[in-house]
């Protein structure tokens, strides 16, 4: 397990499919900022509603200079319905390997109806054109979350 990351750390770089079928490269080298949101599962409730909510404040984040990037470990088969179902304006990034849900510690055990199984924990990075990390969000709470990220800026 890696340590968990915190403001003022540097980036991860890790590259990434997309559901548009390109590669991303975080942090990216565009000189504009990433918020980088980690979700267990498409087509599920809160995930649908956290990303129909950022999709929803694309054009004001794109104000400040920042990209808004989803990932979860679906396939991009599964992004692309996933997008098309709920009509969203952002791009999802598959994480099939794990290996960013690893190196950003979101890769966790957790517990569900009385069992133990490892799954993603809904987590936000806010990462600044210079490739560190500006804030995190834990054990995110899907209500609100994409406005507070966007105040955050």
């Amino acid at each position: 397990m890696t340590a968990a990351i915190k403001p003022g750390d540097s980036c991860p770089s890790i590259t990434l499919p997309v559901s548009d079928g390109s590669q991303t490269q975080i942090p990216p080298a565009n000189e504009r900022g990433l918020v980088l949101f980690f979700y267990p599962k498409d087509n599920t409730p809160g995930c649908a509603t956290e990303a129909k909510a950022f999709s929803g404040l694309k054009a004001a984040f794109d104000t400040k200079g920042y990209d808004i990037l989803g990932v979860s470990r679906d396939s991009l088969a599964s992004h692309q319905k996933f997008i098309e179902k709920q009509a969203l304006e952002i791009p999802l990034a598959s994480d099939e390997d794990g290996k960013a849900c690893e190196a950003f510690g979101v890769w966790v055990e957790k517990k569900m109806y009385g069992r133990t199984l490892m799954g993603i924990e809904r987590s936000t990075f806010l990462i600044g054109a210079d490739g560190d990390i500006k804030q995190v969000w834990r054990k995110v709470r899907v209500k609100d979350h994409a406005e507070t990220v966007l105040n955050e800026i």
